[in-house]
């Protein structure tokens, strides 16, 4: 039986893409990953995540990572709400990777709709467990965590190089990016194509630009 776990990185923040990854492995293969170490991302240093990281892909019978990126998010939530937006996107994972049985990270407060909604979505037939905190629960949701964290992180660091600017993990809590996002407005009077327009954060500093050139 092959078993996946999917699990997102980068679900709230107001910069760069969200990556839902999906890691499917045979039933009997799945203690691998605990005597590899595999736990959720946000309990592991970012060298652990690199190493680990590395290892799931071979061990891991197949992966896949779906990239969304903040111009992407704006454009679907005009149609869809966010949690919509997060089931189209396991979907698309699971669709690519063919599992008889998916355990999710519920991205809705409704661990059972989460997982119906995707299971109704699903082209095939499919077991699909959701459940909080999953990356907690199933090692092989964590492996989907470790994949998703390390491959955004990734892109914002690419993305630092080639801007030659600090914009820190993305969040709108972090001081580094928001001093990023209030520069990049003085500078320019808009956002940069890596932030989310449709957030909050976005939309107050774009009132705030207005409001500063009355």
């Amino acid at each position: 039986m092959l078993v996946a776990g999917v699990d997102e990185a980068g679900k709230g923040p107001v910069l760069g893409p969200m990556i839902v990854a999906g890691v499917v492995m045979e039933e009997n293969r799945l203690p691998e990953l605990q005597l590899l170490g595999v736990k959720d991302s946000k309990v592991l240093s970012q060298t652990r995540r690199n190493y680990l990281s590395a290892k799931i892909k071979e061990i891991a019978s197949a992966y896949y990572m779906l990239e969304i990126s903040a111009v992407q998010i704006d454009e679907m939530r005009k149609i869809m709400t966010m949690n919509q937006l997060m089931v189209v996107a396991h979907t698309k994972v699971l669709e690519h990777l063919r599992p008889d049985r998916a355990y999710l990270d519920a991205a809705d407060v409704l661990e059972d709709r989460f997982g119906t909604n995707v299971k109704k979505k699903y082209d095939g037939t499919i077991e699909v467990i959701a459940k909080h905190k999953a990356d907690a629960t199933y090692p092989v949701v964590a492996a989907a965590s470790i994949l998703a964290k390390v491959q955004r992180d990734r892109i914002i660091r690419d993305t630092e190089r080639e801007m030659g600017m600090v914009l820190g993990s993305g969040y709108p809590s972090d001081p580094r990016t928001r001093k990023f996002l209030e520069g990049w407005m003085k500078l320019h009077e808009d956002l940069p194509d890596i932030a989310r327009h449709s957030w909050k954060t976005s939309e107050n500093l774009l009132q705030q630009c207005v409001n500063d050139g009355e």
